[in-house]
């Protein structure tokens, strides 16, 4: 009976002294955690995945991407704004992307009224087609196609058309899925007063998307909407404050 007794005071002491180690190796892990900003991705985590679209996340600026500016990634591409503004904004977008599309009707009129339109900022957009938006790189292609005829104006036009119209099936009805066809796009053209059916079918501006979506990746772009704000990367459907913080701190 007695060294029945010991033996379980034994097991009970290992007991108290794994619990104690346990304790400390959350402790050490909380410790670590207030330094890095948690476990998960903060504000300089990596910027989403190249398969997946980016979600809203609010004050989320990823500063170890890599050096950027946007001035070495403006090409021949559409633009809003004075040419000549002190600060200059890109976007890498998938005209398929609903993250894209959140972009564009929760932030971009505000940012737009509140530094295009005055001359602060110089927005260009470029095409990020993800490989798994069947539409994306025909999306863009037509929207280039637009903009042959009828110049940057033109271009956004069928830019906003293309995201107004880009879950909407006729009669009004939300689609559950997103998806629209290549009539879809010569018929929106059309509606704004441009036929691009030829220039559409004939492929024309593939390549110049396709060296869009290199240039979206040279900058860092791992994930849809991408932005370039001055010198700093923005990822995702981010809010109008995120980009006021970047953009007011480099004005």
């Amino acid at each position: 009976m007695e060294e029945h007794h010991e033996k379980k005071e034994n097991i009970t002491i290992s007991k108290v002294a794994l619990w104690q180690i346990i304790a400390g190796v959350f402790a050490f892990l909380f410790v670590i955690s207030l330094f890095t900003g948690g476990f998960g991705f903060g504000a300089t985590g990596q910027a989403a995945t190249s398969t997946t679209d980016t979600t809203n996340n609010e004050q989320s600026v990823p500063t170890g991407v890599k050096t950027v500016s946007a001035a070495d990634f403006v090409d021949d591409d559409p633009a809003l704004g004075d040419k000549d503004a002190p600060l200059t904004i890109i976007e890498f977008s998938d005209f398929q992307c609903p993250y894209c599309r959140l972009f564009w009707t929760e932030t971009f009129p505000t940012l737009k009224q509140q530094y295009i339109d005055t001359g602060k900022v110089k927005f260009v957009y470029r095409d990020f087609p993800l490989s798994f938006h069947e539409m994306a790189l025909p999306s863009a292609e037509a929207a280039n196609c637009v903009r042959e005829q009828g110049g940057d104006e033109a271009y956004f036009k069928i830019h906003d058309k293309i995201f107004s119209e880009q879950n909407i099936l006729d009669g009004g009805t939300v689609r559950s899925t997103v998806s629209y066809t290549e009539n879809d796009l010569k018929k929106w053209a059309k509606d704004i007063g441009y036929n691009i059916d030829n220039c559409l079918d004939s492929r024309k501006y593939q390549n110049e998307v396709l060296a869009d979506l290199q240039g979206s990746q040279e900058a860092g772009g791992e994930g849809t909407p991408y932005f370039i704000v001055g010198n700093q990367p923005l990822s995702g459907a981010q809010p109008y404050s995120a980009f006021k913080a970047v953009i007011d701190a480099q004005l």
